[in-house]
């Protein structure tokens, strides 16, 4: 009896073509292009057919579905032509959340990418001779002035010492810092060894592996020490005629505590020196200022690595530096121009909109203006200033506006909590903060979670002991409305 049920209701189902004759998909078709109408409505029949089939609509039912058959295919072209990348609100408390972006850009980057990108730009052209110009010249020049200007700022935690010979010293941008790491390994140890700390061996986000890229880089992986001990005659020992690199690596999302050792950087650029062989530090975060300023303990910034003299510094663009994705690669000139000369580097150079966008950063850097780079402002934060707004944000929810049944169901409290700089950066360091401890009477801390997740735009919190937390430190404050928003509605 069922089955003949359906197989009436079936026949109640319009075809395509009846539906594409019909004026309301007629308009839409000519609003949004024929295909994509067409695709939709086949998309939308089929899902018809399905919960008839599975006994979910009996004819009652279908009868309505199909009196909005018309508004269901203009919401299925709408989710068919939908951006997929889209900006969400991020509630985590986690700064560089890898997942969500990592850092976002300052409005001069915005505004520089918009002036360059859309028309045409200087990009490889001298302006003044002509010529062909080359494409990396348009932030080295900043690079150079960072590292001789930064250090005599109150921030570089070395006021008035600059690297030695801050004016030789070159930076290289490709499109993230795995590939600084190839790019540099390739083209100083390409068939040599590579001496690096057992407790080195990293993996971090996305299973990038040092000895991963070290095989594909060419270069052979030569280990000292052991997991938790290396010292600085571990690296003197494992030295032979084919060494070619010496290589320390930021530990990035992990700490080796306890019973531990390692070289200092004045015991490895010493025996670098000595021995005549390039040392390079894979910094992985990149921080181009001294973020003890900025409540951030035991991260070392490029200029300490360059000022210790070491010779090559890898780094990110999105990470602590707070600028856009990219790899960067700052170092002796003489080496910079071998990496610039190997053929990888063309392969793995970043275009227009990534030099427009880290171009406005290092300014930003230079006019010592750290407020307008948002994830040092964020970093910047007080625990006292976003509790103000997490109980301002409390007090929106819960007015009397909303209602009192919303009142009962919806319990908001603000609660001491912690955020973290994410990234890989940091990984031990904290900065506290207020949060909002959210939980809806009829919903799990999951399933509320999960709403707020499908709200627009998409408000991504953190879910612990049966709460939803929410951090604004790492919302922006025109973005705290629309989490009041999102919570009355769901809960209503």
């Amino acid at each position: 009896m069922k089955r003949a049920a359906n197989h009436d209701l079936f026949r109640d189902l319009p075809s395509v073509d009846e539906l594409l004759r019909t004026a309301e998909v007629n308009a839409l078709a000519v609003s949004h292009g024929a295909t994509a109408v067409k695709d939709a409505t086949r998309a939308v029949l089929a899902h018809l057919r399905e919960e008839v089939s599975s006994g979910l609509l009996d004819a009652p039912a279908l009868r309505l579905a199909l009196g909005g058959i018309g508004q269901a295919i203009e919401q299925q072209v709408r989710r068919t032509l939908a951006y997929s990348l889209r900006s969400v609100i991020n509630a985590t408390g986690v700064i560089l959340h890898t997942n969500l972006g990592r850092a976002p850009l300052a409005d001069e980057a915005l505004e520089h990418i918009r002036a360059t990108a859309g028309m045409y730009s200087n990009l490889e052209f001298q302006l003044e001779t002509g010529a062909r110009g080359k494409r990396d010249i348009h932030v080295d020049r900043l690079f150079k002035r960072l590292f001789t200007d930064v250090a005599t700022d109150d921030l570089s935690g070395a006021e008035g010492k600059s690297p030695a010979s801050s004016h030789d010293i070159s930076t290289i941008v490709v499109n993230n810092n795995a590939a600084a790491v190839l790019l540099a390994l390739n083209t100083l140890a390409d068939g040599g060894e590579v001496i690096v700390s057992r407790g080195e061996l990293v993996e971090i986000g996305g299973s990038f592996r040092i000895p991963d890229v070290m095989a594909k880089s060419g270069a052979v992986l030569r280990e000292v020490g052991t997991t938790n001990r290396t010292r600085i005659v571990d690296y003197e020992k494992a030295i032979n005629d084919r060494t070619r690199l010496l290589l320390r690596v930021h530990r990035s999302n992990f700490e080796i505590t306890g019973f531990t050792e390692q070289p200092s950087t004045a015991e490895l650029v010493a025996l670098a020196h000595r021995r005549s062989i390039p040392l390079m530090e894979d910094l992985g975060s990149g921080a181009l200022v001294d973020l003890q300023n900025f409540g951030v303990a035991g991260e070392t910034s490029v200029l300490d690595s360059l000022r210790a003299e070491i010779d090559v510094v890898t780094y990110s663009g999105d990470k602590l530096l707070g600028g856009p994705q990219a790899g960067l690669i700052s170092g002796h000139a003489e080496l910079a121009s071998r990496m610039r000369s190997n053929s990888l580097f063309r392969a793995l150079r970043v275009d227009k909109l990534i030099y427009a966008a880290l171009e406005a950063t290092l300014l930003a850097y230079i006019k010592r203006d750290y407020q307008s780079i948002p994830t040092l402002k964020i970093m910047q934060l007080t625990k006292d200033e976003i509790g103000t707004r997490a109980a301002a944000l409390a007090g929106r929810v819960s007015e009397s506006a909303y209602g009192s049944t919303l009142s009962s169901r919806l319990r908001v409290e603000v609660i001491d909590g912690e955020s973290v700089i994410g990234g890989g950066a940091a990984p031990s360091s904290v900065l506290l903060t207020r949060v909002l401890a959210t939980t809806c009477e009829g919903l799990s801390a999951d399933e509320l979670a999960v709403r707020l997740r499908a709200w627009d735009p998409p408000i991504i919190a953190r879910v612990e002991e049966g709460r939803v937390l929410i951090d604004l430190r790492t919302v922006f404050p025109e973005q705290d409305q629309l989490i009041a928003d999102a919570l009355h509605r769901i809960a209503a």
